[in-house]
């Protein structure tokens, strides 16, 4: 069977969730037997996300051969089994650097290089090498970022253009737009849709599918008008109404509107029906939880709602395992007060409390303070990257006796570097691209909590750091009960951290909240819920 490629734009305003959309019709596509592949195209000329900040960007995902992506990425992990690469993401920045470097080699024999052909036609090559990930993929989805009308969109959708003409019975094109409903008026207005499309349709590409964002549902007159005016069939208008539960509302939805079978009709595409059985377990759970527990995350972005969006979703797949609802407060590290009372006051009301990745110093003493509360009241405790570093640096000032204990991230003159830069990143002077990415094998020790969570002598985890534990420290912080539960396969490098007399405190340098899904939860997340369950038990059962 030919590949087929669906193109997924957006208008009116970003932040509609084209990614979740994405992700779910890869989803249904997958639920009827077909082999799906998907990729994201980024408009701005950063070469990745890598050295942008959360609040700008969101996340960071990574993938397993290194790439830092956009978050994106990590909705189709969590709703599909396509395979993901840095062929899943290109950026503005990538695609002219590309061509400056072949001009500058001279590949292009002298011509003079220009957006079209030599632009999009690297946009185009991106494309197909998305679909050769693996063999026999059926069908190439491809969320163009930012809104149609956009300058820097511009070279993209004329790529999209230009490749639905080479492959007219091949290609599919789905816009996703904004229908307001006015409060004052009492009405849905369809009028920002309608120039959006306009907009599209005055660059080359006339949608097949329209999917509208809106916070009420449309009426069959609202659609007419949408269809009418938009030239779209009304059949193929689809509603993509605010969800009431969770964004795993989202496939479900979807597929009773039709729009996984309007897909195959329209692409020629094998068309049984789908079991979105688990999925509707999932909800239900959601719906009907055994109980609820509180999660306290203590970090540098907590105010972003993207900045740690695996982390969240993380935590909800293991509530979810558990039969638990979740709430999740936020904690702004630098803003914590470190007197111990004043402290524990100020982050009271939780089950237990997990640090994540970042970088830079502030928030630093915050999160120290955090870990030494939940070490010597018992509570469970996570930390992600810097928090696994959080955790030792702590351990090391307040168990072992080293006070002046510190990461030489930030304080390069530390008497006692219990965190210091990789062997490898002395010397790095970029930021882009330069840390340890990407996947790694790492060795478990028996018996420990991660073997436990686990089940398997050996695991592969994403990476996204340059700093690491010193084994200088090993033996003394070992005698006071720190324990090594993880190192990087042939080497000695600290990939998890446990504390021996402690129900559940567990440090990790890798990021498993990249590998974690609603039916299928990571194991240390699940751990980590299921401890916080314990622990909310007992304080009860003393009341």
């Amino acid at each position: 069977m030919q590949t087929k490629y669906i193109f997924i734009t957006g208008g009116v305003c970003s932040s509609l969730g084209k990614g979740l959309t994405s992700a779910a019709i890869g989803l249904l596509l997958e639920k009827k037997g077909l082999k799906v592949a998907m990729l994201k195209l980024d408009p701005y000329l950063n070469v990745d996300p890598g050295t942008m900040s959360p609040f700008q960007h969101g996340e960071v995902y990574v993938t397993d051969d290194g790439a830092e992506t956009d978050l994106d990425l990590g909705h189709y992990y969590r709703y599909t089994n396509s395979s993901l690469s840095r062929a899943s993401n290109a950026t503005s920045g990538q695609i002219y650097n590309t061509v400056i470097r072949r001009e500058r080699h001279g590949d292009y024999l002298g011509k003079t290089v220009q957006v079209i052909p030599h632009i999009t036609d690297e946009i185009k090559q991106r494309i197909i090498n998305c679909g050769k990930q693996q063999e026999k993929t059926d069908v190439v989805l491809v969320e163009i970022g930012g809104t149609a009308g956009d300058i820097e969109s511009l070279p993209f959708l004329e790529a999209i253009r230009q490749f639905t003409y080479d492959h007219r019975s091949d290609c599919l094109n789905i816009h996703l737009t904004y229908v307001p409903y006015l409060q004052a008026a009492g009405e849905v207005k369809t009028k920002p849709s309608q120039h959006s499309v306009q907009v599209l349709r005055g660059i080359g590409i006339f949608p097949d599918i329209l999917v509208c964002r809106c916070e009420v549902n449309l009426s069959d007159e609202v659609k007419e008008k949408i269809s009418l005016f938009c030239n779209v069939n009304k059949k193929a208008v689809i509603e993509e109404i605010d969800v009431k539960h969770s964004i795993y509302e989202v496939p479900l939805d979807l597929h009773k509107q039709g729009i996984d079978t309007l897909i195959c009709e329209l692409l020629h595409l094998p068309n049984p029906p789908v079991d979105l059985t688990e999925w509707e377990t999932i909800i239900e759970t959601i719906k009907n939880p055994k109980g609820s527990i509180t999660v306290g995350i203590v970090g540098k972005y907590v105010q972003h709602q993207d900045a740690y969006k695996s982390v969240f979703e993380s935590l909800v797949h293991g509530a979810l395992a558990a039969g638990y609802k979740l709430h999740i407060k936020r904690f702004e590290a630098d803003k914590l007060p470190t007197e111990p009372a004043q402290l524990a006051k100020a982050i009271e009301g939780c089950d237990g409390y997990l640090v994540p990745g970042g970088f830079g110093e502030r928030g630093w003493l915050g999160k120290i303070h955090t870990a030494k509360h939940c070490r010597e009241k018992k509570i469970p405790y996570f930390g992600i990257c810097l928090g696994m570093q959080v955790m030792a640096v702590e351990f090391a000032r307040h168990a072992v006796g080293l006070e002046d204990a510190n990461s030489t991230e930030f304080d390069p003159d530390t008497k006692h570097p219990v965190i210091s830069l990789l062997s490898e990143q002395r010397g790095v002077q970029d930021l882009g691209g330069t840390m340890r990415l990407g996947a790694y094998i790492c060795d478990l020790k028996p018996h420990s909590k991660a073997h436990k969570a686990y089940k398997q002598p050996q695991i592969s985890e994403r990476h996204r750091h340059r700093y690491e534990f010193n084994n200088n420290y090993k033996e003394a912080m070992e005698k006071a009960g720190f324990i090594i539960a993880g190192t990087l396969k042939g080497e000695a490098l600290c990939e998890i951290a446990e504390i021996s007399d402690h129900p559940w405190m567990v440090g990790v340098q890798f990021h498993p909240e990249f590998k974690s899904k609603p039916t299928d939860p990571h194991p240390l997340f699940r751990d980590f819920i299921q401890a916080m369950i314990t622990h909310n038990k007992s304080l009860h059962a003393n009341e």
